[in-house]
């Protein structure tokens, strides 16, 4: 998903309406909205902000905050383990009707840089309908509910050893990432010819 760099549409929610329109119209204006946040501290700016939203009163104008999840399998000491990582280090995805005091709240929050497309006298441009419909599908909650992917920590050119299967013991080079499999494809010198062989990532190591 790219995140979106510039904003040209008018803030939501900015009107000339009366307060008690507003306040009936409150919070049928959310739209999500991509925010740059210091990597790390994702976790921790997601409470905060939720925190705050309640202290000051601005829930009906406030929806959630996904931190987009994944599993992955990879290789730790020899041993397959299966984790949750970030899908986007340093970004949260938020869901809110866009005004003056929820834009102050989110960027005086500790850890939090700007919403991603803001710029001076330029509100954020929300975040498009398929955007949205995939950051859905990846939060916290769903990620058990999806396959792991595996990591795969080599690139092309790097020298490997194969440690099992039908290979074992040889040396090549790695020619091809193949990323869908989770495998990693090797040229092996096999009676004078290099021949290609895909191999799964955690049964080769560096040389």
């Amino acid at each position: 998903m790219s995140l979106p760099e510039n904003a040209d549409k008018p803030t939501p929610g900015e009107s000339g309406a009366s307060s008690g329109s507003e306040q009936s119209a409150a919070g049928s204006g959310k739209k999500w909205y991509a925010i740059k946040v210091t990597a790390g501290q994702e976790d921790n700016i997601k409470k905060t902000i939720e925190r705050r939203v309640k202290m000051e009163g601005l829930d009906k104008f406030f929806g959630q905050i996904i931190i987009p999840m994944e599993r992955v399998t990879e290789m730790v000491k020899g041993k397959r383990v299966t984790r949750k990582v970030k899908l986007y280090p340093g970004y949260i995805f938020a869901e809110l009707e866009f005004n003056d005091k929820l834009h102050s709240l989110v960027r005086t929050t500790p850890g939090v840089i700007d919403f991603v497309g803001a710029g001076p006298q330029r509100p954020p441009q929300p975040l498009a309908e398929h955007e949205v419909q995939q950051i859905q599908g990846l939060s916290s909650e769903t990620a058990d509910q999806r396959p792991p992917t595996t990591r795969i920590r080599f690139s092309r050119g790097d020298r490997v050893k194969i440690r099992e299967g039908s290979f074992a013991g040889m040396e090549g080079e790695v020619s091809e990432i193949l990323e869908q499999k989770g495998k990693v494809q090797v040229m092996l010198k096999i009676f004078g010819r290099d021949v290609p062989v895909e191999v799964e990532s955690w049964q080769l190591e560096a040389v």
